[in-house]
Parts: C-alpha cells; structure tokens; sequence
C-alpha cells in the first residue's frame, strides 16, 4: 500500500495527542488510519440485517461456556421515522457544542457527518431523509445508499464534494476531519451546526434532540429521543434477564480496536463509550476494572491483567488481522486469556456498533444474542 501512515514518528505523535483529544476525535483520527490503509476505497459496503432477536433464542445457563467467535447481526436495519414529512419551524437559531450561535433558515438539502453514520441516521429516523443530499462513508444503512458520497479517502471531508452539493445546512461534529474543510463550509455562508462528539448509551436521547434543534423539528426530536430512550431501557432489562445474576458469572469483556494493516491496537477503556456497551450488555467491563481510561494503546500487560472472557472488535478490525486465528498469531498475549483459549472474539459492523443513535436497542439486541446464545436455534 505504499509508505505506512503509521511510522514510529506518527505513532509517537497519535499518543502524544491522544492525551489531550477528546475520546471522538482520537477514535476519528484511528478510523482515519485505517482509512490511509485502504488504497482510499470508500464504496459503501452497508450493514448486514437479517439476524436473529434475543426473544427468539435460547441462551446458555452459563455464557462462560460457550465456544468459537459470533457475529452480532441486527435483525431488522431499515429505518423507522418517527414522523411522516415534519414541518420544520425556521428560521431556528441554536447554540451548539461549541458555544456557536447558528441560525438555520433552510433545511431543504441537509449534509449530517460523522465517524459513525450516526447523525444521518438520526435525521433519517426524525422523517427528514428526503431533505438529505449527501452521505459519509460511514452510512451504510440502505435507505442512504443513493446519495453521492462527500468523504474520500476513506473518512477525510471533501469541501468540493460538499460544496457541489449546494447543502442549506450541515450538521457535524469534530470526528471528521480536516477541520478546515468545516470551516471553509461556513465560510461559503452555509450554517455548520456541531453536535457533541461523544458517545455512549446514555446519551443518544441527549444527541437526538441536538439535531432536531438543528432542524427545526424538536417535537419530533423529544418524540424519537423517548422512543428510543424507552427501546433502550426495555432492551436492558430483558438483557439483564438472561445474563447471570451472579456478578462472579458474568462475562468479563474487552473491546479491542485493531487496523492490522497499520499495525494498530488499542484498547477502549472508561469513558470511550464502549464501556456503557458492555455494561448494557450485561458484562463486566474488564478495562475499567484495571483502571483503563480513554482509548490507549494494547499491551502483552494489559491484556493478560484484564483476563477477558471474550473479546469485542469491529468487523473490519477483526478482518484486518486475518480474523481469529490472524489476532491469536500478532496478538500471542490473548491465547493467555479465556478469550483466547475459547477463541470467544465477538465482531460487529463497524457503523453499528459504536454509534449510539437510536438504533441503539437493535445493537444491544444482536449484541446480546452473539452473546448469550451465538449459533442456538430459534425457541
């Protein structure tokens, strides 16, 4: 692929930064890595539906047990706007993440960017799919397939992309880069409103209604943020029925992000968002037990101290090591944990699985079913 992006120089300065960046844009700026790993492909691959819900399977008496990986599929990825052609009420002026005021007078053609896909879902789902024109590669979700992409190079910004677009608004946050790119979008006179970068479960109500704002559409933003808050809910607690109760069976999990290509292992701790996944899943999240904080790089130390029972990581991580047994061979440490000697390595599409929007319950669902009760026939 040419020189490596990832030199001990560059590696020396994404640590560096990475103590002073926020979780979001560190995981913006490893997602970029990857991207420079890709030959710049950027066609959008969409996230696979079609699997199985927990109501409809089995789990083991003891998830400890089980053996081999699982993917976790969602059973049902299409969208489900909350309301049917709103009626925007503009002009709207709001502050956002950072303290700027923008006042929208036009959402007729909508850009909505981020690292995850997350924030077009979202306008999606509040019934403004129609008004979007564009999409980053991150969107994967079918109804978004037909809009020209405005990310090249994997997740980098294209200001001639977007500008060809003629967008009325663009609502983004600092995952995406360069930065300059947003800023010369606002310099064209189009209103950039920036949502709050991080991301966990309990936050997606919080960034529903941030983009509603945004729009115009806040009735239809609390509307969506309640029913997803309330899907969240219900999904836990039926998670938390099927998981042990005995907090000593519960299965300790480690998210581990990895771009073989580039030679890229880093373990998501406290406050990356991965820890309110685990935690809604009913596991032991082992990164926060070992006082793990951020997103660090992976080491033989850490991972033989967090003793995971299984191991979870983005498709195109997973794929990027030559699956399982690729992990197991630049990763020796792992077949020191139960993980390893299981070969317990749970995988999730990477626009899914981090993206905390309200599809989240869905995500929770597919999570729990790979883990519970991967490869169990339906009840």
């Amino acid at each position: 692929m040419g020189v490596d992006p990832l030199s001990s120089k560059a590696v020396a300065g994404v640590r560096t930064r990475a103590t002073r960046a926020s979780l979001a844009a560190l995981a913006a700026l490893l997602v970029a890595v990857s991207a420079a790993c890709s030959n710049g492909t950027a066609a959008a691959t969409g996230v696979p539906d079609g699997g199985r819900r927990l109501a409809d399977v089995t789990p083991v008496d003891d998830p400890r047990t089980l053996e081999g990986p699982a993917t976790a599929v969602v059973a049902d990825a299409a969208v489900r706007p909350v309301v049917e052609d709103p009626v925007p009420a503009l002009p709207v002026t709001v502050t956002d993440a950072q303290g700027t005021s923008v006042t929208v007078a036009d959402v007729s053609r909508i850009l909505a960017l981020d690292v995850h896909g997350t924030l077009s879902r979202t306008v999606f789902e509040l019934g403004l799919g129609d008004h979007v024109v564009g999409r980053d590669v991150s969107s994967g979700f079918a109804e978004i397939a037909d809009r020209p992409l405005v990310t090249s190079g994997g997740h980098d910004l294209s200001a001639e992309a977007i500008l060809d677009l003629a967008p009325t608004v663009l609502v983004t946050d600092t995952t995406l880069g360069p930065w300059d790119v947003v800023l010369q979008v606002r310099d064209a006179g189009i209103p950039v409103v920036v949502v709050d970068a991080h991301r966990d479960v309990a936050g997606v109500g919080d960034l529903v209604r941030q983009v509603a704002a945004a729009l115009g559409v806040a009735d239809a933003g609390e509307r969506l943020a309640q029913r997803a808050q309330g899907e969240i809910d219900a999904k836990v607690e039926q998670i938390a029925a099927v998981a042990p109760a005995d907090p000593a069976q519960r299965l300790r999990i480690m998210f581990l992000y990895a771009r073989g290509q580039a030679g890229v292992y880093y373990l998501f701790g406290e406050g990356s968002g991965a820890d309110s996944l685990v935690e809604a899943v009913g596991g032991v999240d082992v990164a926060r037990e070992i006082g793990w904080q951020g997103m660090r790089p992976l080491n033989d130390e850490g991972l033989v101290a967090a003793a995971p029972d299984v191991i979870l990581m983005m498709t195109d991580g997973l794929a990027s090591v030559g699956g399982v047994d690729g992990l197991l061979e630049r990763l020796p440490a792992i077949a020191s944990t139960p993980a390893g000697e299981h070969r317990r390595v749970v995988d999730m599409a990477d626009a899914q699985v981090l993206s905390f929007g309200p599809a989240t319950a869905d995500v929770l669902d597919a999570l729990a079913v790979a883990l519970y009760a991967p490869g169990e026939d339906a009840a």
